[in-house]
């Protein structure tokens, strides 16, 4: 290829590069471009009369001075885009200037620091600078506008950085820029600027809409530059495609049941914890919403199972209940409301929800004897699980069709096995919400506050005999207390690293050993996020349960001789109330076993999606075992079918590229409509020093704040802390043996965390909504949990 000039007209793919295809389509698309054009393999030096002539052409016209940037091949293209790798000279007014700055540009395609970022020998002949001549703005003031959030991965924001003047103040880092981040309605969700803002609303606005007429023509989201000349008039001086997203965080949403629809994270939070890969939605997300389906069905509620995810929704990789389908049930059986309803979810009567009109009398008896029927007759269904469950073979062939089949019969029984702990649960809830009604108007009665009432009603639940996840706490409990017992055992699981920690006492022949092989023969299949079909259940993660042994035994070592924890409540001298109790503690009895019966269903089915992965990878159909999680079930036929399945497994990367993005999401507890992941919590003192929850759990306690957002983040805590949590499943229940009360943003009296920590006396506060955020590791704090109170205490 010969050196001369290409006007921005002429240029129609990417031949010269990716920036001169970028300006020659921002001009093709009517956005005000600079004057400009390009000079094709600029290597080959001196440069011909034709290209100094039209650099002349630039200077007859008043068009300088210009700015020389490099337009390499494969420069600003969808795979890389060599940001600041290549040179750019600024500012070059004469004939000798252009010559050296365009030698500059061209010298730096053999630079160390490109032929790093490329990963190849960019100075070996693969890489042709071209580069762009275009006149500079005179500029009062330079930015960016990403159309998606390059670090949250979102698409539904626009991120624009100005500075004033030129914008290599912004590229060098010399100038702090302000920062803008709008949602997709234009409105600005985060406004960091200074004194004197360097965009007014209406530039804003000019900038917002140019962008989007950009990522439109190209169909993908876009990284721009702009410049605002001291006339005011917008320049469009860069286009290129963002190189860093992930794959789209929303490609995988299940429909909006309505725009008005309230949807929470309460309660499904504790169970479906964080962000999930698409088939843990289309496996326990689908069973989840099938049972609660099916009880509306029998409660009346709904006529019949309706298309997937109406009860349950799945946005951003995250699950949520539709509280809006759920208010039917309120309104058509006797006894409940739509604040019993909120209170039994969220823990708080949520104030976005709506009362569907209320049903006659006699349809509200008929439908309260049914759902009445369904939950107390589930005793029968949950004495059958075991066999049930034990009777489905997880899949071991070698034919890829044959273990899919497989595994959609055991999803079938695994909906099966939802359904009946939805019975279960509903046994829970409705012992508790009469227990706690029931003390709550009395010690209203009686002049007292209702947080009294509801303190008195965690103190009666706890004490319950055979809580299926408190028993298996105690026996974890006693494999720490066999290790912290022999010395040298001891110090060998704590000077390992957590995994070999874990494998060498299990292979080992010591009494701990043995205590520890028997503990995960009987629950080893329940862990952290033990719904979901990618992460391991304990029996398969050493790390992660060796963490948290570590944890535990180091803290029995240094308290040898106490005693376990656990608590029994006094017996109540009503004998209304010491029913009513009774009636409690076995719904929190019954829901725990029924929730671990799901979570063995739940583990059968990820080894055997573990092993169609493994099936498939081995012929050859997926480049990795791993990315069998990232399918929806429908799509499943397709991948051990014989077509063709590159374009689909392409898209399955882009998801598990998503995915850790969306785990860094926060949500409010309510949402109305689509939920939208929160941009900036509250940040910043306590009120007073002080932040409400919902008492849980009663008993004063005071410690040193650990905020662990997730349950790595414990692997930290320290014995007599307070644990402060957006919420716990059955995976953080260990570490309740070596903390001093429990804070959630979550969760309701019947929680998982709560039960639990009952049954240890721990002081518990639930539903603070913000308690991860306002709360600092290292706090000095007080939980009441009799009033629902955290008090923030000075540091000595």
């Amino acid at each position: 290829m010969q050196t001369t000039t290409i006007e921005f007209a002429d240029i129609i793919d990417d031949r010269f590069g990716g920036k001169a295809l970028g300006l020659a389509e921002l001009t093709r698309i009517g956005l005000c471009v600079p004057p400009g054009f390009v000079i094709a393999n600029a290597s080959l030096l001196p440069l011909p009369d034709s290209v100094t002539d039209r650099f002349a052409q630039m200077q007859a016209t008043g068009a300088c001075p210009v700015a020389v940037r490099s337009s390499a091949t494969g420069e600003d293209g969808a795979e890389q885009s060599f940001a600041g790798q290549y040179d750019t000279v600024l500012g070059v007014d004469s004939l000798d200037a252009f010559a050296a700055a365009v030698r500059r540009c061209a010298a730096s395609v053999g630079s160390d620091r490109a032929s790093s970022y490329s990963g190849h020998d960019a100075g070996a002949g693969r890489v042709t600078m071209h580069v762009v001549v275009q006149q500079m703005v005179d500029a009062r003031s330079a930015g960016v506008v990403f159309t998606a959030d390059p670090t949250t991965g979102r698409r539904d924001l626009m991120v624009i950085d100005a500075v004033a003047g030129l914008g290599e103040a912004l590229v060098d880092g010399s100038a702090i820029s302000d920062h803008l981040v709008l949602t997709a309605a234009g409105t600005q969700a985060v406004r960091e600027v200074g004194e004197n803002p360097v965009l007014s609303d209406e530039e804003v606005a000019q900038i917002r809409a140019g962008a989007l007429h950009a990522a439109r023509h190209w169909g993908r989201p876009m990284d721009l530059e702009w410049a605002i000349d001291t006339s005011g008039q917008l320049r469009w001086l860069q286009a290129r495609p963002i190189t860093t997203l992930p794959g789209d965080l929303n490609e995988m949403d299940t429909p909006l049941a309505g725009p008005s629809h309230v949807y929470t994270r309460c309660n499904i939070g504790e169970m479906m914890p964080g962000a999930f890969c698409p088939l843990t939605a289309s496996v326990s997300g689908y069973a989840i919403d099938y049972a609660m389906q099916t009880t509306q069905v029998v409660a009346r509620a709904q006529d019949s199972y309706a298309t997937p995810w109406l009860q349950v929704g799945y946005f951003y990789g995250h699950m949520f209940l539709n509280m809006t389908e759920g208010t039917a049930l309120s309104s058509g059986i006797l006894g409940n409301s739509l604040e019993q309803f909120s209170m039994s979810i969220c823990g708080r009567v949520v104030d976005e929800l709506e009362a569907k009109p209320p049903k006659p009398f006699i349809p509200k008896l008929i439908n309260t004897i049914r759902l009445s029927s369904h939950a107390l007759s589930a005793g029968p269904a949950i004495r059958r699980l075991g066999d049930r469950i034990a009777a489905y073979p997880i899949p071991t062939s070698r034919d890829a069709k044959h273990v899919l089949q497989q595994l959609e019969a055991g999803v079938e029984l695994y909906c099966y096995v939802t359904l009946v702990h939805v019975r279960s649960s509903s046994r829970a809830a409705v012992g508790a919400n009469i227990l706690e009604s029931y003390l709550v108007r009395n010690a209203v009665k009686n002049g007292l506050d209702e947080h009294e009432g509801q303190a008195e009603a965690a103190r009666l639940m706890a004490g319950a005999a055979d809580v299926e996840s408190a028993m298996m706490v105690d026996e974890l409990h006693a494999v720490v207390r066999e290790i912290a017992a022999d010395d040298d055992t001891a110090e060998q699981f704590l000077a390992a690293a957590p995994s070999d920690a874990v494998i060498g006492l299990r292979a080992g022949d010591s009494r701990g050993g043995a205590a520890l092989r028997q503990f995960l023969i009987r629950h080893g299949h329940r862990g952290y996020r033990e719904l979901c079909m990618r992460d391991p259940a304990w029996a398969e993660d050493a790390d992660g349960l060796g963490s948290m042994m570590q944890v535990m035994v180091q803290s029995a070592r240094s308290s040898v001789g106490e005693q376990s924890r656990r608590t029994a409540a006094d017996a109540p001298r009503s004998r209304t109330v010491r029913l009513l109790a009774r009636l409690a503690q076995g719904g929190a009895r019954g829901r725990e076993e029924t929730k671990s019966k799901m979570a063995l269903m739940a583990h059968r089915l990820k080894l055997g999606y573990h092993h169609l992965g493994e099936v498939l990878a081995d012929s050859g159909r997926l480049p990795d075992a791993d990315l069998v999680f990232f399918f929806d079930r429908a799509e499943l036929p397709l991948v051990v079918g014989d077509d063709d399945i590159a374009g689909l497994v392409h898209r399955a990367q882009q998801r598990r590229d998503a995915l850790p993005f969306q785990q860094a999401l926060e949500f409010d507890d309510v949402s109305v409509g689509r939920p939208t992941p929160i941009l900036a919590r509250v940040h910043g003192a306590l009120t007073d020093d002080q932040l409400t929850g919902r008492p849980a759990s009663r008993g004063i306690a005071e410690g040193t704040v650990r905020v662990a957002k997730s349950i790595h983040d414990a692997r930290e805590v320290q014995r007599g802390e307070i644990l402060v949590a957006p919420v716990t499943d059955v995976g953080w229940t260990p570490y309740f043996t070596v903390i001093a009360a429990l804070v959630t943003d979550i969760g309701s009296s019947v929680s998982h965390g709560a039960v639990v920590a009952r049954e240890y006396g721990l002081p518990c506060v639930v539903n603070t909504l913000v308690g991860t955020q306002v709360l600092k590791t290292g706090d000095r704090v007080r939980v009441d949990g009799d009033k629902g109170l955290i008090t923030r205490l000075p540091t000595s």
